[in-house]
């Protein structure tokens, strides 16, 4: 099937809009740093590629705008702890690329804990809450998908100090 140059040249630009090479993706320390005030292990960074993600980051013109998931690599040094959370309006997909990476689920007081290595994947249902922890002595990097174009902040426990860091987080915005 034959095209002409111009369709071609318009498509090239479509396609040129939906691409995110690894070498325009900067690591993003800053996105969470509202957490990191609170517990140094809670630094991590979010590399993005479309969307924004479950963080207060409000845009980046260097990624693909989202129309109905995030996608970004998170950069999670040893020790780290992503902070026990939850979002009520999407599920959260984990696929580990490096690392081991502990996951905590509670609901209704229930506790449950697994421990995922590369190539490992865990979806978290919306409404359940969820902490991670990298428990190797090498930086962890996890694929995060959100499944939303931009997902509600998370909450945090009510006797959390990020619970008032998100208030103050989100009067910035």
């Amino acid at each position: 099937m034959s095209t002409s140059p111009e369709v071609n040249t318009k498509l090239a630009e479509m396609m040129d809009k939906h691409v995110a090479y690894l070498k325009g993706r900067t690591a993003d320390w800053g996105a969470l740093e509202f957490q990191e005030k609170i517990d140094p292990r809670y630094r991590r960074a979010q590399m993005r590629y479309m969307g924004t993600g479950g963080t207060p980051v409000k845009g980046d013109v260097n990624v693909i705008p989202a129309d109905h998931f995030t996608l970004s690599t998170m950069i999670l040094p040893a020790g780290c702890i992503g902070p026990l959370h939850v979002h009520h309006d999407v599920e959260e997909a984990f696929f580990v690329i490096q690392g081991r990476i502990k996951f905590t689920w509670e609901l209704d007081g229930e506790k449950v804990e697994r421990t995922l290595d590369p190539r490992d994947l865990i979806v978290t249902p919306a409404g359940v809450w969820r902490e991670l922890e990298n428990v190797s002595d090498e930086e962890g990097l996890m694929l995060v998908m959100l499944g939303a174009a931009k997902p509600v902040l998370p909450d945090y426990p009510a006797n959390s100090p990020l619970t008032e860091a998100r208030k103050e987080q989100q009067s910035k915005s």
